[in-house]
């Protein structure tokens, strides 16, 4: 499956004394240590453990191999606003044939950073699968994923040159440089999150470095897929641990068909009882999620909608309740995401 992540970063709230035990362990190769360590903390909510654990299942390491239960514990991570753990469950979706469910996770993460993600959107967009076909935004984002690394991403782009045009190729040049930036500022708001207690975590868990040669296709998006799940992220193998933050990134410029830009108000009693939610944050200080409501209740996107503050392991969870369909919060995330404001859709 996937392997290989979008690097952490050093977070100021304390980590639970047993996540960080099982970091120790699986550092010096005891992962059936680690996963004793971790099992507890996940059932309890803990979205570092759960990543953690996640990839233990993944990788067959100190657990049976089971990508169903990893993909299983990356969604609950995710829920829970671990942004790595997003990350890998939209690929994994993606590459599982649920591509549209996918498609929102593999484009905040591209817009985040990773390489892994800027390669399928941007072999997406070249083939106008799922997207509008946008051969700009595509050589640029695959030039951004060469640019960190990624080895399918050169011969992607070899084969791009034959069919972009120059001129196209030259506006790809600007529009690299504000998704660069785009991507600082997001990490800046990670690091901001972090300092206002809003996030929580401890190192990753070290991943193999997949050694595949298999050359991209750009004529299939099928062989897209299964060039992002030999993706090695840029990352060391010898990292270990897990973090964990909920960002609020910048607003980027990543047009998809799927997603419509406006805000979608509603306030009929019978849509506010829904069962989809828009999560803005899981917060380690209850009193955070307050004051975010606080700043964003009055927003169009959220009349009528009830607030709810549900307490996850050792984060509180922000969320407005109340969609009817996945498509209407998807809708009103969008818009959240295209002033500055992070966000995820979940579900009851």
């Amino acid at each position: 499956m996937v392997a290989g992540l979008a690097g952490g970063i050093g977070l100021s709230v304390p980590v639970q004394a047993d996540v960080r035990a099982g970091v120790e362990a699986w550092s010096r190769g005891d992962f059936a240590a680690a996963v004793a360590e971790w099992e507890g903390p996940a059932a309890a909510g803990d979205p570092d453990a759960m990543y953690n654990l996640a990839q233990a299942y993944r990788l067959g390491r100190g657990v049976t191999q089971d990508d169903a239960r990893a993909l299983q514990l990356y969604q609950r991570a995710a829920e829970a606003g671990h942004v790595q753990a997003a990350d890998t469950y939209g690929l994994m979706l993606f590459q599982g044939g649920r591509r549209e469910e996918a498609l929102p996770l593999v484009t905040d993460a591209a817009r985040r950073g990773d390489p892994r993600s800027q390669y399928l959107l941007g072999i997406a967009h070249f083939n106008g699968d799922l997207v509008e076909r946008d051969w700009v935004r595509a050589y640029a984002l695959l030039t951004l994923a060469n640019a960190s690394g990624l080895p399918q991403a050169a011969q992607a782009i070899a084969q791009m040159d034959e069919y972009i045009p120059l001129e196209q190729r030259r506006q790809a040049v600007d529009l690299v440089q504000e998704m660069r930036e785009a991507a600082a500022a997001a990490s800046a708001s990670e690091l901001a999150a972090a300092d206002l207690g809003m996030a929580s975590g401890s190192p990753r868990v070290p991943q193999p470095i997949a050694t595949a040669e298999v050359p991209p296709s750009i004529a299939s998006a099928e062989a897209a897929i299964a060039e992002a799940g030999q993706a090695d992220g840029t990352q060391s193998p010898a990292e270990a641990g897990a973090s964990f933050v909920e960002n609020t990134p910048a607003e980027v410029r990543a047009p998809v068909a799927a997603a419509a830009p406006a805000a979608t108000p509603v306030a009929e009693p019978d849509r506010a009882s829904g069962p989809w939610r828009v999560q803005l944050g899981a917060f380690s200080v209850p009193g955070n999620a307050e004051r975010l409501w606080d700043r964003m209740s009055s927003r169009s996107e959220f009349a009528g909608r009830e607030r709810l503050l549900i307490p996850s392991g050792r984060v509180t969870l922000l969320q407005a309740g109340g969609y009817a369909t996945r498509a209407e919060a998807q809708r009103v995330c969008t818009s959240l995401k295209n002033s500055g404001q992070d966000c995820l859709v979940t579900r009851d």
